[in-house]
């Protein structure tokens, strides 16, 4: 590990920002396997504190305009290890199968924020969890690895505060494919001053699950593993918000 890992960069972010973060079910963290962390998303820190928390640097798998904004780029790219997802639809799927499963295959930790953009750009409530997109069950369903564990977690904010950041008009010159960006309004700055990560049970991808994700039976397996993370996340939010 050298000093300016993503796991330094994290804790170095989160003293600098005088954040108080407290760690829950640990114990349930896998232990020597392939990891793909899927996590509900409100802010700029959720990266840091989960990686924080994981005590591990974690790849996450980020919206394109974060490559492309000047001085976000070097730090969620480069500082962070994040990589940016492609901006045409059609190949962003594909793009992030790719990258996500070489780094899976060499046992590196894989982060993803199944509710999209969306919380990002609105204000959002602590104890909320939004609508997931399907994509992280079809990599886990997908992908050509041995030990994969789902590891779900919630991130509930206990105290932060709210600012603005940016116009989201603004954003759009940097990926004029997002809708949500072209639209009135301010990206919002959540900063999070004290905060819980509740970590859940992993969920361990079988090879008989895998032999059903063909045909009319791979739809069914991809909601039932999608709604499992969904609920598992929006439970640990309710303990963790309380």
């Amino acid at each position: 590990m050298t000093v300016n890992s993503p796991l330094e960069v994290s804790r170095w972010l989160l003293a600098a920002l005088s954040t108080k973060m407290f760690r829950y079910y640990e114990d349930r963290i896998p232990q020597d396997a392939s990891v793909l962390v899927v996590s509900n998303h409100r802010s700029f820190m959720d990266a840091p504190i989960l990686m924080a928390a994981l005590s591990s640097s974690i790849r996450f798998a980020c919206h394109h305009y974060m490559g492309q904004v000047p001085i976000m780029r070097e730090i969620v790219t480069g500082q962070l290890g994040c990589f940016p997802l492609e901006e045409a639809n059609q190949h962003r799927q594909q793009s992030f199968f790719q990258q996500s499963q070489l780094l899976l295959q060499s046992k590196q930790i894989v982060g993803v924020f199944p509710e999209g953009t969306k919380p990002m750009v609105e204000f959002t409530q602590p104890n909320r969890v939004g609508e997931f997109e399907r994509g992280f069950a079809h990599l886990a369903l997908r992908a050509r690895v041995r030990d994969l564990a789902i590891l779900p977690i919630a991130i509930a904010s206990l105290e932060e505060v709210n600012t603005s950041a940016v116009p989201l008009r603004v954003l759009s010159l940097f990926d004029p494919s997002e809708p949500l960006f072209n639209q009135s309004g301010w990206h919002p700055l959540v900063t999070y001053q004290r905060v819980a990560v509740l970590i859940g049970h992993p969920y361990w991808i079988k090879p008989l699950q895998k032999e059903k994700y063909q045909g009319k039976k791979a739809r069914t397996m991809v909601t039932e593993l999608t709604n499992h993370c969904h609920s598992e996340i929006a439970n640990l939010l309710r303990e963790g918000c309380y």
